[in-house]
């Protein structure tokens, strides 16, 4: 059990992520939640509501699947939150997708794609 008298917002945002993320690795056998990763926590100012960033490999079905799946686990994760971080009000949670490593993986193979050597230039 960990108190949170002490911590900032920034802290109890990386505390949820972990917890989050702990809990889909470990307790949460959802079989549409395929390879997620959590990849932030922004929490409101007054405490009150949480967006849970997560991003996932995979196709367009693959994130719809995921966040379904996450929606339907919504309960029990905030009951875990609850009880780990000893919180008087436990944040509602909201999914999010997060597809900032998508659109890195598209600019590396942009890039890859402008410094591969061309096949139609003459040898030197």
């Amino acid at each position: 059990m960990i108190k949170l008298s002490s911590y900032r917002k920034e802290k109890l945002e990386e505390l949820i992520k972990r917890l989050v993320a702990g809990l889909l690795l470990k307790e949460i056998k959802d079989s549409r939640i395929g390879f997620i990763s959590i990849s932030r926590v922004e929490i409101s100012k007054d405490y009150s509501s949480a967006n849970v960033f997560f991003s996932v490999l995979g196709s367009e079905k693959n994130i719809k699947d995921s966040f379904f799946g996450l929606e339907s686990a919504k309960g029990f994760i905030r009951k875990k939150i609850g009880k780990s971080l000893k919180l008087r009000h436990i944040p509602d949670l909201k999914f999010v997708y997060d597809d900032s490593v998508a659109e890195g993986v598209n600019l590396v193979n942009l890039i890859d794609k402008v410094n591969a050597p061309k096949a139609d230039s003459p040898d030197e």
